[in-house]
């Protein structure tokens, strides 16, 4: 990540992230380079696409793309913008731009391999708590647990960033949609591991990753 300046670089909102992206991509996530077009491989689409740079990071580390890239993040002529797109960079399943529109995006995604019979492939997406102010995230959340989407799986980065928030805390919005929910420390990778692959038949699980409030 320090490979990685300029202006606009949102550095909290990455940093918040690094953690539970490189336990996914390093020991849950069924997808690598050799695999990235593979239809039976688990989907990862980040919808805190904002701050970008602790996913770069990790693909990079992973082999997607060559580190070389790093230095030149948000130049005129980088593949690697401010927000990720799925056209320039290897690995990136989606655009990110407008936040609340990656958890819709996931259950469509995970409704699509449904409806093809696909019943391995995993789908994660990555939001940040702030953007569960946005109505179309409750309008997925809620359909994703009547329709028992349990190829799907919500990671939410709770910052303190959120305006309005619920009585309860964020794990109580999920749940009462029917989802599965495990709330753990952000920093902590073996919890993070459990909570990625703990069992959730029948639902979508949310994994809320509690980490220090330090911007959104």
């Amino acid at each position: 990540m320090g490979l990685m300046t300029g202006d606009e670089k949102h550095g909290p909102a990455a940093t918040s992230t690094l953690d539970a992206l490189w336990v996914l991509y390093d020991r849950v996530l069924r997808v690598s380079p050799a695999t990235a077009g593979d239809p039976g491989r688990d989907r990862f689409l980040l919808s805190k696409g904002h701050g970008p740079m602790a996913y770069y990071a990790v693909l990079a580390a992973k082999g997607f793309f060559p580190a070389a890239w790093l230095p030149g993040f948000g130049g005129y002529d980088s593949p690697l913008g401010h927000h990720p797109d799925r056209l320039l960079v290897p690995g990136v399943e989606i655009g990110s731009g407008s936040l609340g529109h990656g958890l819709p995006l996931a259950v469509g995604t995970a409704l699509g391999l449904r409806a093809q019979g696909r019943t391995e492939p995993a789908v994660w997406v990555l939001i940040g708590d702030a953007e569960l102010d946005e109505g179309s995230n409750h309008e997925a959340l809620a359909y994703a647990g009547a329709a028992g989407l349990e190829r799907l799986h919500t990671l939410v980065i709770d910052n303190s960033s959120a305006t309005h928030g619920w009585r309860g805390g964020i794990a109580s919005r999920f749940e009462a949609a029917g989802w599965s929910v495990t709330t753990v420390d952000g920093r902590d990778h073996q919890a993070l591991h459990d909570a990625f692959t703990a069992p959730h038949p029948g639902r979508p699980h949310a994994v809320i990753a509690r980490v220090e409030p330090k911007g959104a």
